[in-house]
């Protein structure tokens, strides 16, 4: 199958990328991204901008997409650029997607999406997976994770102490609490994305453990 990932370059969307083109089951697998990646003879990796992303790219018809994209309001530096990327980039790549026929989309998404919260970063989240249920994907699954380990590029302090501490009570916490790592995510986006079930369907933290 042909598979179109975007946020490769990210901790989970990494984890995807190696997963995938390690998988006998995926025989291409395209990443536009803002730069260049590693070559791989499966690997096609248009360099592009999601701001004004190319509508008419035959890559664009792939199996299944898994949206790994995804910012922090620190990187973002204002709510409207975090909106930008956690909302309208996904919902961008998912519309083109669709109009060129893609029928499966798999999105990495955050344990309190909620169109309604009053949480800033949740109700982005939330809209992203409401809006996105109106594109008209055959096969929709949201993944949810809670806290997300493994080695990131840059160093985040608020996030490793809070790992830290999640760990070391993981024996007394609740599943849906614990530390969730990004090779489980990954390996959930990608069964997601082959599988391709009908309908919409999440996949909760407590899971991804």
């Amino acid at each position: 199958m042909k598979l179109l990932l975007v946020g490769a370059s990210g901790l989970v969307g990494s984890h995807v990328l190696r997963r995938a083109l390690a998988d006998e089951r995926i025989s291409e697998v395209v990443t536009p991204s803002r730069r260049p990646l590693d070559e791989h003879a499966k690997l096609r990796a248009p360099v592009v901008d999601f701001e004004n992303l190319p509508a008419d790219a035959d890559w664009w018809l792939a199996d299944a997409v898994i949206c790994a994209l995804g910012t922090t309001m620190k990187l973002a530096g204002s709510r409207e650029a975090f909106r930008r990327v956690d909302h309208d980039y996904p919902l961008n790549v998912a519309k083109l997607a669709r109009q060129h026929g893609t029928q499966t989309y798999v999105l990495n998404s955050a344990i309190g999406a909620d169109a309604d919260s009053r949480v800033f970063y949740n109700r982005v989240k939330g809209e992203v997976e409401r809006d996105l249920a109106g594109c008209g994907f055959a096969s929709l699954t949201f993944v949810r994770p809670g806290l997300i380990s493994g080695q990131r590029r840059e160093f985040r302090l608020g996030e490793r102490t809070a790992e830290c501490v999640l760990k070391a009570l993981a024996p007394v916490l609740p599943r849906k609490m614990r530390v969730n790592p990004a090779e489980n995510i990954a390996r959930a986006l990608l069964e997601a994305a082959i599988a391709g079930q009908p309908g919409l369907h999440l996949i909760r933290s407590d899971t991804l453990v």
